[in-house]
């Protein structure tokens, strides 16, 4: 295994990666593959984030530059290409991802369905509804542009195999929170006392302590035991290692 991690591992560099297998093209050119065959449903396309990843690929040696374009009054276009490391590279990635499930795979809605219990049976259920017909209408569309992928006969299956994968995974999700909902509602699925709160386990507070009694838990005073368990956080921001803190052109331009 080669040093891959430490030099480039945002996954819209995969991307890159993926689109340079089948033919040398320019960051305009791979921006527009990518919306085409609805993989900025998968990868993070945002403003600039192409061009600072393929500047990062480049760094890497695991691109190149090809040639420069100009048509007609249009700025010019650098076509990239693989480099034998690149190739390399991205069949190591690729076959790594598959085998092994990341460990920092935390989706939001698995962190918030952690919490339920901390709304109201009626808010819950209405959520979970809300959530399932916003699923629906995803699911929907993500059904559309892949059939109308494989019609226009331009891209095999195997190259849009991923869609298939996500409208199996949103199923899923769509079954479970029916169920849920289900269950909430024919009393099958309890909720804490009324009043608790989310306070550890059984969100149930102790009715009968006071500010004293809190102070006392910690200090370690009443019990001679040692508390104040420093609980960090983290916060959820979008960073990049890999060069993509660069300030790069619209994907959709250049």
């Amino acid at each position: 295994m080669t040093s891959r991690r430490g030099r480039v591992s945002n996954p819209l560099g995969l991307a890159v990666l993926g689109l340079l297998m089948e033919c040398p093209m320019h960051p305009h050119a791979m921006a527009a593959h990518l919306r085409e065959r609805g993989m900025d449903r998968v990868f993070k396309l945002t403003t600039g984030s192409l061009y600072d990843v393929v500047r990062a690929l480049e760094r890497a040696e695991w691109i190149e530059a090809r040639e420069t374009l100009r048509v007609g009054a249009r700025p010019q276009r650098t076509v990239y290409q693989h480099t034998a490391l690149g190739r390399a590279e991205f069949v190591s990635w690729v076959d790594e991802l598959i085998r092994v499930p990341a460990a920092d795979e935390y989706p939001k809605f698995l962190s918030a369905a952690s919490y339920l219990g901390a709304l109201d049976p009626h808010v819950a259920v209405a959520a979970l509804r809300e959530r399932s017909g916003r699923l629906r209408t995803l699911l929907a569309e993500i059904r559309a542009a892949h059939r109308a992928v494989l019609a226009a006969g331009e891209v095999p299956r195997l190259f849009v195999v991923e869609t298939e994968y996500a409208v199996r995974m949103y199923e899923a999700e769509l079954g479970w929170i029916e169920e849920i909902v289900a269950d909430i509602e024919e009393g099958r699925l309890t909720w804490p006392e009324s009043g608790s709160g989310p306070a550890g386990p059984g969100w149930i507070h102790d009715k009968d302590a006071g500010p004293d009694a809190d102070a006392d838990t910690e200090t370690g005073t009443e019990t001679g035991t040692e508390t104040g368990t420093e609980i960090g956080t983290e916060t959820d921001t979008d960073t990049n290692t890999d060069g993509d803190g660069d300030q790069g052109g619209d994907p959709g331009e250049g």
